[in-house]
C-alpha cells in the first residue's frame, strides 16, 4: 500500500519539491540507491508490474485466496494427513464415551452391578484420546510453523528482488507488518483454524449420526438452528473481511511511524519536536485503535450470537428430552448420552464466531502476503550471447533519455558520454540534476532503456547481476550501516575477509583513528544505522566498505558531503593513488575535489552542460565557472578571517 500521509522524518520524495530531491532517499531507499532515485513515482514501464493494489474494501473471494495456500502446504502433507486422521480418531473415541456412559447409567438404574466393563471403556477412551489429540495438535502446529517459515523466506527473497521504485512507493512498516503480523495470522489459521474446522466437521457428522441413532425425534429438534447459523456466519464474514483489512493497514502505518520516530530520535530531539511527535503518534495510534474497535464490534456480535443459538438448542433438548424420559420413550442413560452428543456438536458452534473472525483476518493477511509474492523482480538477469569476463571499466551512455516512473519529468535527457578504463570522473550539478540517477543506471539499480547504458561495450542488462554488483561498487550518499561490529560493516560483502585488507581500506578512508578510539576496535558494535558514529565517520565507513572490494568500477555518490575539507584532501589523495588504473566516478559539490579528476562531467537539468578538464570548463563559462569563482571567493574570505 502506498503511503498517503506525510511524515516529518521520512524524507519521501513525494513530500518534497525538486529542490530537495538529491537528499531525499535516505529513509526508504535500500543501501546502494542514490538520492535522485527518490523521485520514483507510481507508474511507468518498470512500475506496472510491481505496484501493490490500492486500499480497497473489495477483495477476491476468501476461499480463492486461502486456496492459494494449498501449493505451499504440499510439503506438509504427511503432517496434515496424520493430524486429520488423528483428529478423526479422537472424535470417534470421544463419541464412544457417551455410549459407555449410557450403559453405566442404565445398569445402575436397573440395579445391575456389572459396571467394570463400561467404566474401563471410558477410561481407555479418555487416555487414548489424550495421546491422539496431543499428537494431532503437535503435527498441525508444526505444519503451520513450517508454512510460515517458507512463506516468510520467499517474501524476503521477493522483496530483495525489488528495486528503488518499489521501496520509494511502499513503506518499510507496511512490509514489516506483512512479514510478521500477517504471516502470524496464517500460522494461526493453519494450526488453530484447521483444528477448529476439523473438530467442528467431525463433531457435527459423528455427533448427529449418534443422536439420530439414539433418538431420531429428539435429533430433529437440534437441527433447525443450523441453517440460520450458516447464514449469519456468511453475513458477518463480509463485514469482518473489510474491517480486518483496515486494521492490518492501520497497523502497517503505525509500525512505519514508530520505526521512523525511533530511527530519527536524534533529529527529533535536536529540533525539540518531542511534543509535536507525541501528538502525531497519538493520531496514528488512535487510527489503529479505531480500526481495531470496529473489528472488535463485528467480532463480538458474532461471538455473542453463536452461544445464544447453542443455548436455545440445549434448552430444547432438555425440555423435549425430559418429556421423552418421563414418558419412558427413552431411557435415562440414552438421555444423558444424547445430551453429551449435543454438547459435542454445540461446543464447536460456540467458537464459530472466533473461527469466522480468524478465517477473515487470515484471508486478508494471505491476500496481503500474496500481493508481495506475486510481484515480478524489477531487475533480473537477461539471456545474452555475451560471455562475461572481468569488467575492464569502459563506461558509456548513448543518447540516454530516462524518466523516473510516475514523475513525468525527465531525469536525464540526451546524455552521450564515453569514459575510458582507468579514468577518474567528477560529476557536478545542482540538486536534482540527475547525478545519483546516472550512477544508479551504471550500477543497474535502475533499469535503463535498452542499449543506452554500456559497460565494456555491452549493454548493462547483458551483464549477470551477481558480477555487476561485485565489480561495480556503488557507495551511496546515504551512509547506511548495520547494527553489527565495525569489522562486519566494513567487510559486509565478504564476512570471511582477513583483517589486513579491512584495516587497509579503513586507513585509505582516514578511519584508522576512529577505529582506534572505539572501545573494542573493529569488534565494537556501532549501533543501529551507526548511531554511535558521527555523520562524517559513517560516510567514511561506507567509503571504506566500497574501497575494500577493489572493484574495477567505483561509483561514489557525494561521499564527502559530511567530511571536512582537510580530511577530504587526505582521503582523495589516497583514493586516487589506490584507484590508479581503475575507473572511478564521484559526485561532488566541491570544485577543489572535482579539479583533481581526469575530467569533469557537468549536468544541468538532466543534460550534459560540459564534459572536460577543469581549465577547459572555466574557459567555457557557464554554471561550473560561476561555481568555481564563488567557491574560490569564499575560500579567500575564510582564509582572510
Amino acid at each position: 500500500m502506498a503511503r498517503n500521509r506525510a511524515c516529518p522524518l521520512s524524507g519521501r520524495a513525494d513530500q518534497r519539491g525538486a529542490e530537495g530531491l538529491d537528499q531525499s532517499a535516505t529513509a526508504v531507499a535500500p543501501p546502494g540507491v542514490g538520492a535522485d532515485d527518490a523521485r520514483l513515482g507510481a507508474t511507468g514501464p518498470s512500475d506496472r508490474h510491481n505496484a501493490l493494489p490500492p486500499t480497497s474494501d473489495t477483495s477476491p473471494k476468501n476461499w480463492r485466496i486461502l486456496l492459494r495456500l494449498a501449493p505451499w502446504l504440499r510439503g506438509q502433507r504427511l503432517l496434515i494427513g496424520f493430524a486429520l486422521v488423528a483428529f478423526a480418531a479422537s472424535r470417534l473415541l470421544e463419541a464412544a464415551i457417551p455410549l459407555f456412559l449410557r450403559e453405566v447409567i442404565d445398569r445402575i438404574d436397573v440395579g445391575n452391578p456389572a459396571l467394570a466393563g463400561p467404566v474401563l471403556g471410558i477410561v481407555a477412551c479418555v487416555l487414548a484420546r489424550l495421546v491422539v489429540v496431543t499428537s494431532a495438535r503437535i503435527s498441525i502446529r508444526q505444519a503451520g510453523i513450517n508454512l510460515v517459515f517458507t512463506l516468510r523466506q520467499n517474501l524476503f527473497d521477493r522483496l530483495q528482488s525489488q528495486g528503488a521504485t518499489f521501496f520509494t512507493r511502499h513503506t518499510v512498516g507496511d512490509m514489516m507488518t506483512r512479514a510478521v503480523s500477517d504471516l502470524g495470522l496464517l500460522r494461526r489459521l493453519v494450526s488453530m483454524g484447521t483444528i477448529m474446522v476439523v473438530v467442528m466437521l467431525y463433531a457435527t457428522l459423528i455427533g448427529f449420526a449418534a443422536m439420530f441413532y439414539l433418538a431420531p425425534s429428539l435429533a430433529w429438534m437440534v437441527a433447525p438452528p443450523l441453517p440460520f447459523i450458516a447464514w449469519y456466519a456468511s453475513r458477518a464474514a463480509k463485514r469482518m473481511n473489510s474491517s480486518s483489512r483496515r486494521t492490518q493497514e492501520r497497523l502497517g502505518e503505525l509500525t512505519e511511524r514508530t520505526q521512523e520516530r525511533f530511527g530519527g530520535i536524534r533529529t527529533l530531539q535536536a529540533m525539540a519536536r518531542e511534543d509535536a511527535e507525541i501528538v502525531r503518534f497519538q493520531d496514528d495510534n488512535a487510527a489503529y485503535a479505531d480500526a481495531f474497535r470496529e473489528q472488535a464490534r463485528v467480532s463480538s456480535a458474532m461471538t455473542s450470537v453463536m452461544p445464544t443459538l447453542a443455548a436455545i438448542a440445549t434448552l430444547t433438548v432438555i425440555g423435549y428430552g425430559g418429556h421423552l424420559v418421563l414418558t419412558e420413550q427413552i431411557t435415562k442413560g440414552t438421555f444423558v448420552a444424547f445430551f453429551a452428543y449435543v454438547g459435542m456438536v454445540i461446543a464447536p458452534m460456540r467458537t464459530m464466531g472466533f473461527l469466522v473472525n480468524l478465517v477473515q483476518r487470515a484471508a486478508v493477511a494471505a491476500g496481503r502476503v500474496f500481493e508481495i509474492l506475486d510481484l515480478e523482480p524489477e531487475i533480473s538477469d537477461r539471456p545474452s550471447g555475451h560471455t562475461p569476463e572481468r569488467i575492464r571499466g569502459e563506461l558509456a551512455m548513448r543518447n540516454l533519455h530516462f524518466i523516473h516512473p510516475g514523475s513525468g519529468q525527465p531525469a536525464l535527457t540526451g546524455v552521450d558520454l564515453s569514459i575510458a578504463p582507468g579514468e577518474t570522473i567528477a560529476i557536478m550539478g545542482r540538486v536534482g540534476d540527475g547525478k545519483s540517477t546516472l550512477l544508479a543506471l551504471f550500477a543497474r539499480m535502475l533499469e535503463p532503456p535498452p542499449d543506452t547504458v554500456l559497460i565494456d561495450g555491452h549493454p548493462v542488462a547483458d551483464w549477470p547481476l551477481a558480477q555487476l554488483r561485485r565489480e561495480v561498487a556503488l557507495v551511496p550518499q546515504d551512509a547506511f550501516l548495520f547494527a553489527q561490529p565495525m569489522q562486519e560493516n566494513l567487510s559486509y560483502d565478504d564476512p570471511t575477509r582477513e583483517l589486513e585488507p579491512i584495516l587497509g581500506a579503513a586507513e585509505a578512508a582516514d578511519l584508522e583513528s576512529t577505529i582506534a578510539g572505539l572501545p573494542q576496535g573493529v569488534a565494537t558494535l556501532i549501533g543501529e544505522r551507526g548511531v554511535t558514529l558521527s555523520g562524517g565517520q559513517r560516510q567514511r565507513t561506507t567509503l571504506a566498505r566500497g574501497l575494500i572490494r577493489a572493484a574495477p568500477v567505483l561509483l561514489l555518490d557525494d561521499c564527502f558531503a559530511s567530511v571536512d575539507t582537510d580530511t577530504e584532501e587526505r582521503i582523495l589523495g589516497r583514493l586516487l593513488a589506490e584507484r590508479a588504473g581503475h575507473t572511478t566516478l564521484m559526485v561532488t559539490h566541491r570544485v577543489s575535489t572535482a579539479r583533481r579528476a581526469d575530467r569533469i562531467l557537468v549536468l544541468e537539468g538532466g543534460r550534459v552542460e560540459g564534459f572536460g578538464h577543469h581549465d577547459d570548463l572555466l574557459r567555457a563559462g557557464g554554471w561550473y565557472a560561476e561555481l568555481a569563482r564563488t567557491q574560490q571567493d569564499a575560500a579567500i574570505k575564510a582564509n582572510a578571517s
